[in-house]
């Protein structure tokens, strides 16, 4: 009996025709360019100068010339820029946690049902966020001289200078204060539209189960305000690297504590502005772009993975 041996068959490749490719649907963009050519107009294109302007050097001989990563290599041996950089940091770990934690109280307590005209304290919260940051400094600027203003006349009714805002160990006290003012309401709005968003049956559910004050809080409104407070986090470190107009408008009121590189962002634009160094300034802008990007994205990191668990 002969056995037939079936040879196998290959298989037929799939030739990829013009009719089996998907069309590209290019509707989508004519809604987008306009974001788009912003995006590049004022985002790419300016980040695209400056990094630009990093890589060269303007010399007595040869004028501006190429010079690679010689800028970013003197940057790191700054020690100017380093010290700035310290005090910025310094005052997000102390000033930052304070003013979310009184952000947070009073979100909390514009929920409770046992604030007494939350409307009010509600707006008085957020009016000093109103105010322009400018009109502030300047305010707290009269109220912190040491030869008018309140602290003066307690200094005065005192016979003694015991306070002493604008002296080189208290600035960066002095500083934290008028920025903690001015953001506690904005930051308080955020948490409370948090706090808004949590259903009425979780709160059902934990008066069922006796949880009452703090356990609630514990339990349920933390929780539910761990996104917006990453969010705050994340806008707070954000803005202590960029800390420029409260020291810079205290400067002629405390020119013995405050420096031309008091910050960063002060030493980078009196370098562009003052000396004319407009290169080593986009290199001190690059620097704490990424430092501050590379923080930020840290604490989301790991904001994130907590509100996993």
């Amino acid at each position: 009996m002969s056995t037939v041996t079936e040879e196998p068959v290959a298989a037929t490749p799939v030739v990829a025709t013009a009719r089996n490719r998907p069309v590209p649907d290019w509707r989508g963009w004519l809604f987008t360019w306009p974001f788009a050519v912003v995006f590049v107009v004022v985002f790419i294109a300016p980040l695209t100068y400056a990094v630009w302007l990093s890589l060269f050097q303007d010399k007595l001989i040869g004028g501006n010339s190429f010079v690679g990563l010689a800028n970013y290599t003197t940057a790191l041996h700054d020690a100017d820029l380093w010290s700035g950089f310290g005090r910025v940091f310094l005052f997000l770990v102390v000033q930052v946690p304070i003013m979310l934690a009184l952000s947070l109280i009073a979100a909390l307590a514009v929920d409770s049902a046992r604030l007494y005209a939350r409307g009010l304290f509600r707006v008085v919260i957020f009016l000093p966020y109103a105010v322009p940051a400018v009109v502030a400094v300047l305010m707290w600027g009269f109220l912190y001289s040491n030869n008018f203003g309140l602290t003066a006349s307690i200094n005065g009714w005192l016979g003694h200078d015991l306070l002493k805002p604008f002296a080189p160990r208290w600035i960066l006290t002095s500083i934290g204060n008028i920025v903690t003012w001015e953001y506690v309401g904005y930051n308080m709005v955020i948490f409370y539209s948090a706090l808004k968003t949590i259903p009425a049956e979780l709160y059902e559910a934990a008066e069922i189960d006796g949880a009452r004050g703090w356990q609630v809080i514990k339990a349920i409104k933390l929780p539910a305000a761990r996104g917006a407070i990453v969010i705050a986090t994340i806008f707070s470190i954000i803005g202590s690297f960029q800390l420029f107009n409260e020291p810079n408008v205290l400067k002629p009121l405390a020119h013995n504590a405050i420096t031309s590189a008091f910050t960063p962002n002060m030493y980078a634009y009196n370098l562009s502005f003052a000396g004319q160094q407009y290169n080593y300034s986009a290199t001190i802008a690059i620097i704490m772009g990424l430092l501050t990007a590379v923080i930020a994205y840290v604490v989301q990191l790991r904001g994130s993975r907590k509100e996993d668990r």
